[in-house]
Order: structure tokens, then C-alpha cells, then sequence
């Protein structure tokens, strides 16, 4: 029988930016900026999408919350109800590398988890959304918040969650046009040199411990990359404008967010000036860009 101490969950999930420029794949941050997934138990399958970007999101049973709300019930041994009611009231800007499937994900199978009984942990939750979503530092991020290093061992993935001070601001320009992970992936070589490994390596760890021990100053060095931003800059129009822009103006770092083609400048002070320099330099590449001045998350995924 589907459960009945529960008809309908919310949850609300902040978007994140991922890889910080050395940690490809590994490292996440959960921003304030959110979306709400609500399922409630129906007659029939359906899916409603309004908010941000809702015209780019399909409204289909195969959706991924869709998919992720069924796993729960199927792994959980609950009797799969006759229909899904899924809301989704989107307010990340789609396809733009702020980690908005990861969000659907999340809210798919927090939600099937509380109608369900809450039978699976955290980590647990973890473990599947990395399995549908591919990797695990967007979900492992809005799941938790913060800054968030992720590794995957098989099937399961093992995470450290570090506080990341909320007087450290990211503006993000956000072009106007998508740009899948497919696409962004399919730019980047299938090897890379021991140098570059090296290089990624030392960035990649020198930008947790700048983060863990406040020591912001390290982020000029810590933020750069080998591994895939030069590939990926080529598919955004100006991106090394638009960079060099932010920096002028005041960033302590800039870096992509996600695959692209978001750009993240990680900012003490100077937003204003870095947000105007940001969207001036993609404007001359004839590019529109929104943008947000936005603060880490520091608490993760929250069900209503």
C-alpha cells in the first residue's frame, strides 16, 4: 500500500557551482539560490514546471525527478503509488551550470523519502543521486551546502563538508544561451600529461586548505586549471575577457561554473564593479549576460 501518513513533501534545494576551476568533478558550492520540488501522491503522473527557464525544462515522465522519486520507492520496497503529482518552481537559470539537474535530482528523492518513511540516510540519497546525475559534486553540494570535496569509491561516494565563510561573495555572469554537460564534455581530451595532473593537483588542494584556513588571498593561484577550462573557453564567446575583466575590477579568482558557460568570480568586495566590468566584456562579444551577486549556502537541501 503506498504510505498514508503522508500525501504531499516540499523540498527546497540551492543551486551550486562546481569544480572552482582545479577540482573537476570533485568540488562543489551550494549558493542561495534555490528551487522547490513538491510530489505529492495522485491518480495519474503529471509534472508542472513554472519559474526560471521553465520552457526549457521538459514536463514529461521521464524527467529526472521522475526518475528519481520512483528509485526511492523501488529501492525502498514501497508499493509505487498510481501517480506522481510533481511541482517544480524553478529558480535556477537552466542548462547554465549551476547544478539545476542536480537540484531535480535531489528534490525527486528527498521528497520520495519522506513519503516513504524516511527509510535512507543522507549519504544513501548521495549515492543514488550521483548515480543518476553521473557525478557527484553538484548533488553532494545542494545536498549538504557549503563547500563541499567529494570522492567516489564504486558505488559510493565519501564527501568532507567545509564551511565556506559568507563573506566571500560570487558574482555570477550567466550568458544567455545553454550549454549542455554532453557538449562541454565532449570538448575535453581523453588523456591529459603527468605536468598537467601535477599542476591540477597542487591547485586543487592548495584551494581547500585557502578556504579551510581563510586565507583568501591564496585563491589567484589556488582557482586555475589544466584539465578543462582552455578546452571549454573556446565553446563561450570572450570567456578570457570576461575573466581578465572580473579580475581588474577587483576578483580575488575567476573560474567556470559547472561546464559553463556561467562564469564565477569569487569576490571579498568590489561585487558591484566586478558584476559591471563582467556583463561589459561579454557585451562586446555581442553575448547578454544576467547577473547575480550571490552568498554560499551554508545548509543544504531543507524539506517542508
Amino acid at each position: 500500500m503506498p504510505p498514508t501518513f503522508d500525501r504531499k513533501v516540499t523540498a527546497r534545494i540551492p543551486a551550486s557551482t562546481t569544480n572552482l576551476g582545479p577540482g573537476f568533478d570533485v568540488l562543489g558550492l551550494a549558493l542561495q539560490l534555490y528551487s522547490t520540488v513538491t510530489l505529492e501522491l495522485s491518480e495519474t503522473d503529471s509534472l508542472s514546471v513554472s519559474g526560471v527557464d521553465a520552457d526549457k525544462i521538459p514536463s514529461t515522465p521521464e524527467h529526472v525527478a521522475f526518475q528519481a522519486a520512483e528509485l526511492v520507492f523501488h529501492q525502498s520496497g514501497a508499493e509505487r503509488p498510481k501517480g506522481f503529482k510533481l511541482q517544480i518552481e524553478n529558480g535556477i537559470p537552466a542548462i547554465r551550470g549551476l547544478g539545476g539537474s542536480g537540484t531535480a535530482i535531489l528534490g525527486g528523492l528527498l521528497t520520495a523519502n519522506a513519503l516513504c518513511g524516511t527509510p535512507f540516510s543522507n549519504p544513501e540519497l548521495l549515492n543514488f543521486a550521483t548515480e543518476l546525475e553521473g557525478h557527484p559534486d553538484n548533488v553532494a553540494a545542494s545536498l549538504y551546502g557549503g563547500l563541499v570535496v567529494s570522492a567516489q569509491e564504486d558505488a559510493q561516494v565519501h564527501t568532507v563538508r567545509l564551511e565556506c565563510p559568507s563573506l566571500l561573495s560570487i558574482v555570477l555572469a550567466i550568458p544567455d544561451f545553454p550549454l549542455s554537460t554532453e557538449q562541454a564534455r565532449g570538448v575535453l581530451p581523453t588523456s591529459v600529461g603527468f605536468a598537467d595532473a601535477i599542476y591540477n593537483t597542487s591547485r586543487s588542494t592548495l584551494l581547500i586548505a585557502s578556504i579551510a584556513t581563510r586565507q583568501f588571498e591564496m585563491l589567484r593561484v589556488a582557482m586555475k586549471d589544466r584539465l578543462h577550462q582552455p578546452y571549454r573557453a573556446s565553446l563561450i564567446p570572450g570567456f578570457d575577457d570576461v575573466a581578465e575583466a572580473a579580475t581588474t575590477a577587483g576578483a580575488l579568482s575567476v573560474a567556470l561554473s559547472g561546464a559553463g558557460p556561467t562564469v564565477a568570480a569569487y569576490c571579498l568586495e568590489h561585487t558591484e564593479q566586478v558584476s559591471e566590468k563582467m556583463q561589459v566584456a561579454f557585451k562586446k562579444h555581442q553575448i547578454a549576460a544576467d547577473i547575480k551577486i550571490l552568498k554560499p549556502d551554508a545548509h543544504g537541501a531543507t524539506i517542508f
